[in-house]
């Protein structure tokens, strides 16, 4: 039986200064999704392309290790982050495992705004049998919105900083 869960999370981030420099600063993917993601566990695999490390988490004593490749594009004054290939690492007893990440950060005229959808579909590994399919889902969901909370945490305070960082080289 497979399982699947999703989550969504919005983002509005004021900007003070250099407002007219956001578009320039959403051209620079890897600095951008750097800024977005923990820099330590993505690694770059070439234009546009990146492997990240999504942070283990533990469910039902199981660790779970997700490892995915995000595709990166630009589009009029917008960065897109979505996965094209998702696999757990160290876990054995999934037959299958697909997560799904399509986020959008766009350049308004004082603000970025952004949105991400995380789902995952996974089948039920043996040794969860016998927790109830809603359990699981709940518990799923609950992780989802965790990471991607995480996530917008980081944004938060990192993306803006990076910014004005960006901003400072580019003036010299």
């Amino acid at each position: 039986m497979a399982l699947a869960f999703t989550a969504r999370q919005k983002i509005d981030l004021v900007v003070q200064d250099n407002k007219e420099q956001l578009p320039d600063y959403l051209l620079q993917q890897e600095r951008v999704v750097g800024a977005m993601l923990d820099p330590k566990k993505l690694t770059p695999l070439g234009p546009g392309s990146f492997k990240y490390e999504v942070t283990s988490f533990k469910v039902f004593q199981l660790q779970i290790n997700p490892v995915v490749s995000i595709g990166v594009e630009n589009t009029d004054r917008k960065i897109r982050m979505y996965v094209t290939e998702s696999h757990l690492d160290g876990l054995g007893l999934v037959e299958d495992f697909d997560l799904t990440l399509d986020a959008i950060l766009e350049a308004k005229p004082s603000a970025l705004e952004g949105e991400a959808l995380l789902g995952v579909t996974v089948s039920q590994p043996q040794l969860l049998r016998l927790i109830p399919p809603k359990v699981l889902e709940t518990t799923g969901q609950s992780i989802l919105n965790g990471i991607l909370l995480g996530i917008k945490s980081r944004v938060e305070k990192q993306l803006i900083v990076d910014f004005n960082n960006w901003c400072k080289e580019n003036s010299l």
